[in-house]
């Protein structure tokens, strides 16, 4: 479903001011941790074949987690073998994420200090849209060790039309003035591969990486009305919205899911972008 402010667009004089790049839209970067117990105990892990995958091509077991959140995907790096430091914008997350031990350093990935440490992996689950593209893929080059790799991965989950309708309808009927609300109810898969091969550009652009890779991992996942209403206020669009527009938007989804029998299968694909420090140079 759409998390996402639009992509910028060149303003006419009958248009407002562009949409700023996600990773300076730094209020709804940093708005995650209003209930970090909610976004961990609701929010998806990720496919355990990504994970085998990314600990398989790395050179060690040393891993950097940017935008750890609450520790979603560092905590299945760490059932793998890995020992994963968190670096997170948020300290509400970061309080959370040491809570359940994983170590987190508190910082926009731009900002942190690395203090000459050095990784196998820098990975980013769901998060490297809040970095800025360039400045991130260069940075994470000067923190692998030789043929350490970058890995970039998220879900995409864009409901049937069925759930997303009724959300896009009374989300852009609540918050008019949200730039979430001008977005499709649903947009295609085509779109966010398009999105994770720009991320791929980027990589290539930083001439410190070999050709990235993009993997594709399918799979579903059964929602009931709760579980779904339980989600819902964990994404980018909602989290920044007062108590009754809120209300009101989850009260128009779970009527939605109550007419199709109280819940739904949702389709979900975690694409990636990935690639290994070329050289042996930091």
């Amino acid at each position: 479903m759409p998390t996402l402010p639009p992509s910028p667009e060149r303003p006419s004089p009958k248009q407002p001011e562009p949409t700023p790049p996600p990773h300076r839209a730094r209020q709804t970067a940093e708005s995650f941790g209003a209930d970090a117990q909610r976004y961990d105990r609701a929010r998806p892990g990720y496919p355990e074949g990504l994970v085998a995958r990314v600990v398989a091509g790395s050179p060690g077991p040393e891993v950097l987690d940017v935008g750890c959140g609450t520790g979603i995907a560092a905590r299945q790096f760490q059932a793998a073998g890995c020992t994963v430091l968190g670096v997170e914008p948020d300290a509400r997350m970061a309080d959370f994420a040491r809570a359940r031990g994983l170590p987190v350093e508190v910082a926009t990935f731009e900002a942190w200090e690395p203090a000459d440490r050095a990784f196998d992996a820098v990975i980013a689950a769901q998060s490297w849209h809040w970095v800025d593209p360039a400045a991130g893929a260069l940075k994470a080059a000067r923190v692998l060790r030789p043929n350490g790799r970058l890995a970039i991965f998220g879900h995409v989950f864009e409901p049937p039309p069925e759930v997303a309708e009724p959300f896009a309808a009374a989300h852009r009927r609540v918050a008019p003035d949200s730039p979430f609300s001008g977005q499709p109810a649903r947009r295609p898969l085509e779109m966010y591969l398009a999105g994770y091969a720009k991320t791929a550009d980027r990589i290539r652009e930083t001439g410190r990486f070999g050709d990235p890779e993009q993997w594709r991992f399918d799979w579903q996942r059964t929602y009931t009305r709760d579980q779904w209403l339980e989600l819902l206020p964990t994404t980018g669009a909602l989290t920044r919205l007062r108590p009754g527009p809120l209300a009101e938007i989850l009260g128009a989804v779970g009527h939605a899911i109550d007419a199709l029998g109280g819940s739904f299968t949702m389709r979900y694909t975690t694409l990636a972008t990935t690639a290994a420090v070329a050289g042996t140079d930091r």
